[in-house]
This record gives C-alpha cells, sequence and structure tokens, in this order.
C-alpha cells in the first residue's frame, strides 16, 4: 500500500513529464487502434467481396469432385441437405449449383466457356449476381415462347463471340452419362466485364443446366453463407462431421491462392504496426528516463531509508501503469466515436476499386473488441518492458551516490 500512495503521489506531482508519456502513450495509442482498425476492416470489406461474388463462405461437393471435378460426381440427396440448411441456425442463406466445361458458339466463333447452371431465386441470396450485371436484366427458370432458356454471359464470351442481348447462344459440352450435350439459349444480359472473375463464365437457370447435361435433380455444390463470417472455418467443420459422405470446405481451403495472398499482404502490414509500437517505446522510454533522473536524490534518500533495489524498480513500474491506464483510458473516449463512424460510415475512394465486377469504393474500418483490446494489451506490454530499464538504473544507485548529484 505505501508503494501505491507513493507511486500516485509522483505521478501527479511531476505535471510536465506526466503530460508528456500521457501524450505519447495515449497518442500511439489511438493511431495504433485506428491502424487495426483499417487494416482490419479493409480485408473484411475485400474478403467480404470476393467470397459474395461467387465462392461463399463454405462449399459442399461429392466427394472426390473437386480433385477431378466430373460431371457424373453429383449430390442427390438435395431433400434432406436443405432441410438440413434451413434447420441450421448459423446457415444465412444457400444456393446449389451445376458446373461444367462447354464449347459456345455465336454467330462466326466458338471459345470454350465455364458452365454455371444457379437457382436464379436462392443464388441471389449468396452471391452478389444482380449487382453484376453489365446490360440487360437478370433471368428467371421460364422458357420463353419457342421453348428456349435464357443465359447470362460473361463480357470477355460476349466480345470474343460478337454477340449482344437477345442473341442465340450454342453450346456443346458432354452430358452426365458420356452423351453429347447440345442446346439454344437466348442471351439476357452480360455480366461485370473483361477483368471480373465470371468474364468466361455462362450463367444458365438450374433447371436448364440440368437439362442441358442430363441430369434430374442432382447438382454438383452447394454454396453456404454463415452469419458469422469469421467462424467459417469451425462451421464448416461441424458440418463435415454430419455430413460424412461430402466434402465440406471453407472458401480458404477453396481459394488457397487468395487466401494465402492475403495473408502475406497482412503479415506485411504489421511491420506499420511495429514501427508504431516502436515510437511509443521510444516515447515513454525517453520520458520515463528523464524523470528518473529528475527525482535521483528523491530516490537516494529513499534508498537510505531501507527501500529495497526491487521495491524501487517496483514503484517505477507502478507508476508508469498507472499512467498507461490513465492515458487509454482517456484515449478511449476519443477514439471509440472516431472507430464506430470509421466502421459505419467510412470515407470514399478518390477512385473506385473493381473487385470482381463489383465496383468498391467505400473504404470502412472494423468495430470490435479486438481493434481496442489488442493495442491495449501491446501497449501495457510495452509501458511495462520501458519502465524497466530506468528502474534498473534507479536501482542500482547507492544513497551516497544519488545524494552527491548536483
Amino acid at each position: 500500500m505505501l508503494l501505491l500512495r507513493m507511486a500516485f503521489r509522483n505521478l501527479f506531482r511531476q505535471y510536465r513529464r506526466t503530460i508528456l508519456t500521457a501524450l505519447s502513450i495515449g497518442g500511439g495509442y489511438i493511431v495504433f487502434v485506428l491502424s487495426v482498425s483499417l487494416v482490419e476492416g479493409s480485408y473484411g470489406n475485400v474478403i467480404d467481396i470476393f467470397t459474395k461474388d461467387s465462392v461463399g463462405h463454405i462449399q459442399i461437393h461429392r466427394k472426390s469432385y473437386r480433385e477431378k471435378p466430373k460431371t457424373y460426381l453429383t449430390i442427390d440427396n438435395r431433400k434432406e441437405l436443405e432441410e438440413l440448411f434451413h434447420k441450421e441456425s448459423k446457415i444465412i442463406s444457400f444456393a446449389p449449383r451445376v458446373l461444367s466445361m462447354a464449347l459456345a458458339y455465336g454467330k462466326e466463333k466458338s471459345t470454350p466457356v465455364k458452365v454455371l447452371g444457379i437457382d436464379p431465386n436462392l443464388e441471389s441470396g449468396v452471391t452478389r449476381i444482380k449487382e453484376k450485371i453489365f446490360s440487360g436484366d437478370y433471368f428467371d427458370s421460364i422458357p420463353n415462347a419457342d421453348g428456349y432458356y435464357k443465359a447470362m454471359i460473361g463480357s470477355s464470351i460476349a466480345k470474343s463471340l460478337k454477340i449482344n442481348i437477345g442473341d442465340e447462344l450454342i453450346l456443346i459440352g458432354q452430358g452426365a452419362e458420356g452423351s453429347i450435350a447440345n442446346d439454344i439459349f437466348i442471351v439476357s444480359s452480360i455480366v461485370g466485364n473483361e477483368d471480373s472473375f465470371d468474364r468466361m463464365t455462362v450463367y444458365l437457370p438450374l433447371i436448364a443446366s440440368q437439362s442441358f447435361l442430363s441430369l434430374s435433380d442432382e447438382v454438383h455444390q452447394y454454396a453456404l453463407l454463415v452469419n458469422t463470417p469469421k467462424r467459417n472455418v469451425e462451421i464448416a467443420d461441424e458440418l463435415q462431421e454430419t455430413l460424412s459422405n461430402l466434402e465440406v470446405a471453407p472458401w480458404q481451403r477453396i481459394e488457397t491462392t487468395f487466401y494465402q495472398t492475403m495473408q502475406a499482404d497482412k503479415k506485411g502490414n504489421n511491420y506499420t504496426l511495429v514501427l508504431i509500437v516502436f515510437l511509443v517505446f521510444v516515447g515513454v522510454l525517453n520520458t520515463i528516463l528523464m524523470s528518473v533522473l529528475e527525482r535521483t536524490k528523491e530516490f537516494g534518500v529513499i534508498r537510505a531509508i531501507g527501500c529495497r533495489p526491487s521495491k524501487l524498480i517496483l514503484l517505477i513500474n507502478l507508476e508508469t501503469m498507472f499512467l498507461t491506464f490513465l492515458s487509454i483510458s482517456l484515449s478511449l473516449v476519443i477514439v471509440i466515436p472516431m472507430i464506430y463512424w470509421f466502421a459505419n460510415t467510412g470515407f470514399l475512394l478518390s477512385e473506385p476499386i473493381d473487385m470482381g465486377g463489383v465496383m468498391f469504393q467505400h473504404m470502412r474500418g472494423e468495430f470490435s473488441l479486438y481493434v481496442f483490446l489488442k493495442p491495449m494489451i501491446i501497449i501495457f506490454i510495452t509501458s511495462m518492458l520501458v519502465s524497466l530499464p530506468p528502474g534498473f538504473r534507479a536501482a542500482r544507485m547507492t544513497p551516497k551516490n544519488a545524494m552527491d548529484i548536483n
């Protein structure tokens, strides 16, 4: 208790030192929180755009399909599976899909394309497919008066085949039983641009793609959105235990290259955070060291009346920790409204960024306990470590040498 009282008294007696140290710690904490919020928010936005472009948070396939995608490797117990999705509270939405490769013919040319059969209603609940339509209208599952289904095509396909909305698109592929698949579709819209992930994709209504590939009600894939995207790996593992006959994979495993690139880039941004911590470290060390030098005679008196070196180190450490706590508490009053605004409103970028056909122009941060807690813990640990060298210096002083200093 005596050390606590002395720490408080010394803390508030050294006004200039207290203000300098508080500004150093508080300013460093605010910058640190803003940086963490920006990093986490930016990556969160990019991942949100990426997963809602097409991949979803979790994908389900028949085992071995991802390694060797064959048309006949389908998921056939759809009714039971979708009942499970409806009952599972962690799943927000799901979309069944049929996947295949085909050769597309236009008026004069042909080009290889990826065929993606989707449920028009369910797919829009998982991805931003409607937002990616560059021209034309979103299709439905009803054929026209001539019996032709509509198709949405990527912009590169439209450019390569020189076809537009209302034109016929001929697809030739291989059916599930090895037969030749061929059909004619009417282009209803063009999706994205030439930089989009789906620039070479032909979207068909699910029922049309099943008919085209000679499938009954089977599908190749389910894409899921979950209520807590950051826990999608855990949710995928839980679903895998239930669906042991299928493969349940989070997007991190589906898009390994993208995920590893994101992680490498995120590690690179950690150097900026290390620099912020270093600046706080230097600032706090300088002010505490100056405080020790200014109070050399005081420490000499304390040593002369019987204070042990370890107690003196603890005294300086307690002063620093109290000041850190006070600085962070005051900084939270300033930084919480800033991060709240940053996370909910953000700001517009000077130039929009195209992420998979969706224009991304708002930069937002993240408002979470992690954003505030991580810098707080690091600042506390840094302040505690910084207080040790001045404390050891004060502890090494003898009463005689301390009192002789002018």
